[in-house]
């Protein structure tokens, strides 16, 4: 069993002992092999892929990436991972930069972009037009760059971003429009040739979040799949990031960003020489950087090979294929959208229009985009296949029951709450290693969604939802902060209540800003000593 948390360090000890402290600390996290956990995963399922990145990471663990200069195993390491990725998704004289993630190539991308928006078009007040399901991390970005966000809806029915209502919200403060390939939330795939044409026509850079798809998609279509263009052959696409850590199943912490052009990518750079120290280029946010990371993923991706990928992406496409047939099959189950690159999104219809917790309808405060920024768009844009129709609208409790109770058998599925318009729903994201664990889900979850049919509902008191409708979350103190979590259930010992289900209506009810506020101090709870 671990220890007492440490609150400074101790005598030395064996390193045994230590690797069996870390051991029991693993124990309690969820399986990362398997195909049990559906969300946060990347599982090959080949055998030795783990050892070899392992030890690819350790050949390199002490090499510095932050000067290629003194390691120049590190350019060469990158320039083959990046030509890798150019090869696949670029176009002529495409160019790129390693990063440690999804978000940083995203950050790295809006700062390019408001970088290049300010040189060569003199905008001081940069916007991002990016659609209602972009991912968080462009709001972060903006955030942390001072760039306002526009936010559009998306077609309610298809659950793809609206390129005209893109195309209308562009002004000429637009620094950047974004498309995804896919979308996280529902894993389909935005208009992207649209979308991106729309914002060659003003001037504008266009970046295509193909985080996800960005690896597998080229080698489901290789795989014989219809796979829409998406990436830098696509007129007016100026920029993508494409993670390897997911479907490259290279170990967390490996992702690329590739520019059209050297020259746009200079936009990311940051160099200073006005100190006494050694001059300082960081192509990257970090400076000093593992070269690890690098080597791992570089090593994964010639072990695995581009044969290799076209067949691991067939066997997500049968897995997807079964899973889908399975999930359309059981009673009241609706598959959101159509998936395209191993994510699915599904919910749970109530038995009456409108649905047991009125889960098709926006949550307080849902027509504002993550940020502060403006959303763009009309009523009409929202009305078409609309989730309220007479099969009845998304139960957010017996949705929530249903996550809860898979939980239990042992499965983790994501839930997503309800946000302007769009329902509710569990979020799967599918790898090689579940293609033998399809059938098993659906047995457990035609099980669970019985189970969960006889629990009661949860809900919350329409008093309370109005009361907390009226906090300024900007001007509560310690004590209201710590009264509302303790309502909420988020006041235990630095983790959520065994059953999620009634904090999460009541997170589902509460108004953006009030439910940002209580998320980030509940994650304060957590790290703390």
């Amino acid at each position: 069993m671990p220890t007492e948390p440490l609150r400074s360090l101790p005598s030395g000890r064996p390193a045994d002992e230590v690797l069996a402290e870390l051991g029991a600390l693993r124990a309690a996290d969820a399986p990362t092999r398997g195909g049990r956990t559906f969300a946060y995963v990347y599982d090959a399922g080949l055998e030795g892929l783990d050892e070899l990145a392992a030890a690819a990471y350790t050949a390199f663990a002490t090499v510095n990436g932050l000067d290629p200069t003194v390691f120049p195993s590190v350019a060469r390491l990158e320039n083959d991972v990046v030509g890798a990725v150019a090869a696949l998704l670029g176009a002529p004289g495409a160019q790129g930069t390693f990063t440690s993630g999804g978000t940083e190539s995203i950050l790295l991308a809006v700062k390019t972009a408001r970088d290049h928006a300010r040189a060569e078009r003199g905008i001081t007040a940069p916007q991002l037009v990016l659609p209602s399901t972009a991912h968080a991390a462009f709001h972060k970005a903006a955030h942390y760059l001072g760039v306002e966000t526009v936010v559009v809806p998306v077609d309610p029915g298809t659950f793809r971003a609206d390129a005209t209502a893109i195309a209308a919200a562009i002004t000429d403060r637009t620094a950047l429009v974004v498309a995804s390939a896919p979308s996280y939330a529902h894993g389909v795939i935005d208009p992207v040739a649209r979308i991106a044409a729309a914002a060659a026509a003003r001037g504008v850079l266009c970046h295509v979040d193909a985080c996800i798809g960005g690896w597998i998609l080229p080698h489901l279509r290789r795989a014989g799949r219809k796979v829409e263009p998406f990436d830098l052959s696509v007129p007016g696409v100026t920029s993508l990031s494409v993670d390897l850590h997911k479907y490259g199943y290279a170990d967390k912490g490996a992702s690329v960003v590739l520019y059209r052009d050297a020259a746009l990518r200079l936009h990311q750079y940051f160099a200073h020489a006005g100190w006494p120290g050694y001059p300082v280029v960081n192509p990257t946010v970090q400076g000093t950087k593992p070269g690890g990371l690098l080597a791992q993923a570089w090593a994964v991706l010639r072990h695995v090979g581009d044969d290799g990928y076209t067949a691991l992406a067939g066997r997500v496409a049968e897995a997807s294929d079964r899973l889908l047939a399975g999930l359309r099959a059981l009673p009241g189950v609706r598959v959101l959208g159509d998936p395209a690159a191993g994510l699915v999104a599904f919910t749970v219809l109530g038995n009456a229009p409108g649905g047991a917790n009125g889960g098709g309808a926006p949550s307080a405060g849902g027509d504002q985009g993550a940020g502060g920024g403006q959303t763009a768009g009309s009523d009409s844009d929202r009305g078409a296949g609309s989730d309220r129709g007479a099969e009845g609208g998304a139960d957010l409790s017996l949705l929530l029951h249903l996550a809860d109770e898979m939980r239990e058998r042992g499965w983790y599925l994501q839930p997503q709450l309800s946000f302007d318009g769009l329902p509710p729903n569990l979020h799967l994201t599918l790898t090689p290693a579940t293609v033998d664990q399809v059938e098993a889900l659906l047995d457990d979850l035609a099980a669970a969604l019985d189970s969960a049919r006889a629990l009661p509902p949860v809900s919350v008191d329409p008093g309370l939802a109005d009361l907390a409708a009226q906090l300024d979350p900007a001007t509560l103190g310690p004590d209201d902060i710590a009264g509302v979590l303790a309502f909420a259930g988020l006041d235990g010992d630095g983790g959520l209540p065994a059953r999620t289900a009634p904090v999460l209506v009541l997170l589902d009810a509460l108004p953006q800003p009030l439910k940002e506020r209580l998320l980030a101090e509940f994650i304060g709870t957590i790290f703390r000593i």
